[in-house]
């Protein structure tokens, strides 16, 4: 039992910490690569070591036509669609401001489960879904967004992702998937990679080796494939079956934290009054859902 406390402890510091860390590593990366390109290459290297690391362990790669199915699901909520278009925006939007937007996520979650299983929204809910809102509200209305090319747009299909993302927490907590979550999350990342090379070669993204690659990207890379892809990936699928999807979201108010801080630290990345304001409404709000009783 200690053990398992354990292991949970260190899966939430992963999606926390690791992956507010992807949000600056994406963003350096997709400066000089193509997006879909990008992604393809991290999650099939990924995939290929998660396959690796369950057969190493001795672990059952066996898996059901609906499990297959499943699997191939989940992958396209969560990188897909999800993480590919998600990269694919960070053209447009910074780092920082890219992780705020997606700390929206417990709301949509939340909705999700209203829709879905017909819970009913407490009080803390209700207040966090309207503070949620005008953060957000106050977030995107600031000049310096309205008036920058392309910024509105992304900050539009970022928020289609987050609902993406948000929708394969609840599918992913339902679903029928292979018991081993390294097993399951090798068999999402590698049909992530396979159909997002497909699509970036459908749309004549230029290919390029690793070997032509400047040193800031290759560790970018390597940092998004181990860390972002293996263990912080590996931990939110783990945490997705033991834990509840509402306790798991709440890595997006400490995610952006992170991404923020290394945003401005390592990017120049500048941080308005406005969005200070706004982030602390957000994440206050993000903190009322999180935080409600369970019934």
């Amino acid at each position: 039992m200690k053990n398992s406390k354990a292991l949970i402890v260190l899966a939430f510091i992963a999606i926390y910490v690791i992956w507010g860390s992807t949000y600056l590593f994406n963003k350096i990366a997709v400066t000089e690569l193509p997006p879909f390109f990008l992604a393809s290459i991290r999650f099939f290297i990924a995939g290929i070591l998660m396959i690796l690391l369950a057969i190493i362990s001795k672990q059952n790669l066996s898996i059901s036509k609906k499990q297959l199915s499943n699997s191939v699901i989940a992958s396209f909520f969560f990188l897909i669609y999800g993480n590919g278009v998600f990269v694919w925006a960070l053209r447009y939007v910074d780092s920082g401001f890219g992780a705020l937007v997606a700390s929206t996520q417990p709301l949509f979650v939340l909705f999700l489960l209203r829709l879905i299983d017909r819970k009913p929204l407490q009080k803390k809910s209700i207040i966090g879904v309207c503070l949620g809102m005008l953060g957000m509200y106050i977030l995107v209305s600031q000049k310096e967004l309205t008036t920058s090319e392309g910024s509105l747009l992304g900050i539009f299909m970022m928020l289609t992702c987050v609902l993406s993302w948000s929708y394969g927490s609840v599918f992913v907590s339902k679903a029928d998937l292979p018991k081993s979550f390294i097993v399951s999350t090798g068999y999402q990342m590698l049909a992530a990679g396979f159909v997002l090379s497909i699509i970036s070669l459908s749309i004549n993204e230029q290919w390029s080796s690793p070997l032509t690659w400047s040193t800031n990207i290759q560790l970018s890379m390597f940092l998004l494939i181990f860390f972002g892809g293996v263990i912080a990936f590996s931990a939110f699928n783990y945490l997705l079956k033991v834990v509840s999807p509402e306790k798991v979201s709440t890595s997006a108010y400490v995610n952006p934290v992170i991404a923020l801080f290394m945003g401005w630290y390592f990017l120049d990345e500048v941080f308005t009054i406005q969005s200070i304001i706004a982030s602390v409404i957000l994440l206050t709000g993000v903190y009322f859902i999180t935080s409600r009783k369970r019934k």
